[in-house]
């Protein structure tokens, strides 16, 4: 009798190691924390930049598309900062309101637009992000181009960016 009940445990036992597979030893994927879309996720200070993207069509200029979320008290002046196709810096600055998320790229607010990049699609291109006194960081952000539908649309609706001229030299 206590061998028939021994033989039942072990026996039950390896039907339960063997039903579970090897969800022993494998890590689960849901705890690993990934950018599930094409775009990368950054998070600088308090504001958790989302799914950043560029998106071109010819190489020279490109249209940032991202979610900017500040759950903050206060407004932050984001800036965003690259390195143009002769290699000089250059810096836009975003007003992100206090306590909201914005989707550049979406419904209500355009793209940004990115002049002169110099980076094609396929590659990456070196992004800063950085607001106030919270420590910035450069994010190698990827640069796509329109084939896709909704990056098509995202792409006709950046408006057009005329550089600002600089003084000479001379």
């Amino acid at each position: 009798m206590k061998a028939r009940f021994a033989a039942s445990i072990a026996l039950a036992a390896g039907i339960a190691i063997g039903a579970s597979g090897c969800t022993f030893i494998t890590p689960q994927a849901t705890t690993e924390h990934y950018a599930a879309s094409d775009g990368i996720n950054a998070d600088i200070g308090s504001v958790h930049v989302r799914n950043a993207l560029l998106l071109t069509d010819d190489g020279e200029s490109a249209a940032l598309a991202m979610t900017v979320t500040n759950p903050t008290d206060a407004d932050v002046d984001l800036a965003v900062q690259y390195e143009d196709a002769t290699g000089e810096r250059v810096t836009q600055t975003l007003l992100i309101p206090a306590g909201t998320s914005i989707v550049f790229g979406g419904a209500d607010e355009p793209a940004l637009p990115i002049a002169d990049l110099g980076v094609a699609a396929g590659d990456f291109s070196a992004l800063y992000f950085q607001y106030g006194t919270a420590e910035g960081g450069e994010h190698l952000v990827p640069v796509l181009d329109g084939a896709l539908p909704e990056y098509a649309a995202v792409l006709e609706a950046v408006p057009e960016q005329t550089p600002e001229p600089t003084a000479d030299a001379d």
